[in-house]
């Protein structure tokens, strides 16, 4: 657990806690970058029908929406979800009005997908005699990996999505915030907290 733990950590270094911008009596003007042009492009493409425009859109999301749902749902249902996800969104994609927030639209579906996908789950997963020899059968790195995930997913909401999105899914402190609508502080602030929680509870097993 300690080595991964180091290899996790080393992914995101800790530093202190960002700041808040100072306030400002203007607001700095901000241009749309030319990749946000061209997702609006695919977007508006998508809601006439085009099915090779909402395929890239899929390429550039897939694994924003995989964190999420892998944030609250099991692992093993984790790649059917994310096809729901993507199903539900293109069947009703002409019902977004502003092209520009599609991530952020993508987003909730997922967390609702997630939602709807444990109250329809009747029966609760229990670790069998028969799940725990498999675990055990697993190779240890594959194992710690497991229990650091299971770990993370029991921090705050906040900080699990987050924390999936950059250390699971590989996703850049400027991508997640591009895909998921948050602010790049808030990103930052979430990916510092989470990291100093994360590394406490990791440390206390260890101890």
């Amino acid at each position: 657990m300690a080595l991964l733990a180091n290899n996790v950590f080393s992914i995101v270094p800790m530093q202190a806690e960002p700041k808040p911008p100072l306030a400002s009596s203007a607001a700095p003007f901000q241009s749309v970058s030319s990749e946000k042009l061209e997702e609006i492009r695919l977007v508006e493409a998508s809601r006439n029908g085009d099915r090779a425009a909402f395929a890239r859109l899929y390429e550039q999301y897939a694994r924003m929406v995989h964190g999420i749902v892998l944030a609250r749902a099991p692992r093993s249902e984790a790649d059917d979800l994310v096809q729901d996800v993507f199903f539900f969104a293109w069947r009703k994609i002409h019902t977004l009005r502003d092209a520009a927030a599609f991530g952020g639209w993508l987003g909730m579906i997922a967390r609702n997908r997630a939602m709807d996908y444990h109250r329809q789950k009747t029966d609760t997963e229990e670790l069998t005699e028969n799940m725990a020899d498999s675990i055990a059968e697993k190779p240890a790195p594959k194992a710690e990996a497991i229990a650091v995930l299971d770990t993370i997913r029991a921090l705050p909401e906040a900080y699990r999505e987050t924390l999936i999105l950059r250390l699971v899914e590989g996703m850049t402190g400027p991508e997640i915030s591009v895909r998921t609508g948050l602010t790049p502080e808030s990103v930052r602030v979430n990916l510092h907290r989470g990291m100093k929680m994360l590394r406490e509870r990791l440390n206390g097993f260890a101890a």
